[in-house]
């Protein structure tokens, strides 16, 4: 039972919430692979989780799973933090929000390992209540260029710029680093940081990159994207190899 791996739950998207799909293809759930190869050479076992509306169903899933993992993706819908749509506000997926916020709630309130990545460090800000930019070149003017996109040519691993890791925390134990270069594919931010959480890594602008809970336990996300870098092509690859191995320690009570 020791050596078990340990389930690791990566939350899911809606398709039709990434692109202009044809109307009779029935709705369905994806996620990019590598998310689950990430946890895999990490030594865990990825679960998709589906986006019910079923608070028990989604209970019964987290009560199996050791940790959760909220991947990247479409923008929030500024109403899960109170706020009125902005004109350069991307693509959302109602049903992601209302899934990944209730699950994410419940993983800090019990401390299980959770891990957010890109969209999922937004994800866990908002679940504490804080807010985002919801587009940083209109709304942060002074922000630094920070959407190195895909689909613009930007190869997933380029790494657009440093940034510096606070001193102490759970994510510089992790990265072993206090500066570090990351690649960068989101055009939000964190505005007002989520309640009982602390900034544990910031770019050079000022633009909040990494956060973790202020308490015990493994809750960290970071805003970049740490799957793209496994098999010690960088030390961002690293996180997912703590991530796993708290949700293996989870396992083992």
């Amino acid at each position: 039972m020791s050596d078990a791996r340990p389930l690791i739950g990566i939350t899911t998207q809606t398709l039709q919430a990434i692109d202009d799909i044809p109307a009779d293809l029935p709705l369905s759930w994806v996620m990019n692979q590598r998310y689950a190869h990430a946890v895999v050479a990490a030594g865990g076992v990825p679960v998709l989780v589906p986006l019910l509306d079923d608070d028990e169903i989604l209970r019964a899933i987290f009560d199996r799973v050791d940790g959760l993992l909220l991947p990247g993706g479409v923008d929030l819908d500024p109403a899960t933090y109170r706020a009125a749509r902005q004109p350069k506000l991307g693509r959302v997926d109602p049903a992601r929000d209302a899934t990944e916020l209730r699950l994410t709630r419940r993983a800090l309130a019990e401390g299980k390992p959770l891990l957010g990545l890109c969209r999922g460090l937004q994800v866990i800000s908002v679940a504490c209540g804080g807010t985002l930019w919801q587009d940083l070149a209109t709304d942060r003017p002074d922000s630094a260029k920070h959407d190195y996109l895909p689909n613009e040519g930007w190869p997933r691993d380029h790494l657009a710029h440093q940034v510096t890791v606070r001193r102490g925390t759970r994510l510089a134990h992790a990265l072993g680093a206090e500066t570090i270069a990351v690649n960068s594919m989101h055009h939000q931010g964190v505005n007002e940081l989520g309640r009982g959480l602390v900034a544990s890594a910031v770019a050079q602008d000022g633009l909040i990159e990494g956060v973790e809970t202020d308490s015990a336990g493994f809750a960290v996300g970071v805003q970049w994207h740490p799957e793209v870098f496994t098999g010690g092509a960088s030390a961002v690859g690293r996180l997912f190899d703590d991530f796993v191995a708290e949700a293996r320690i989870r396992a083992r009570r």
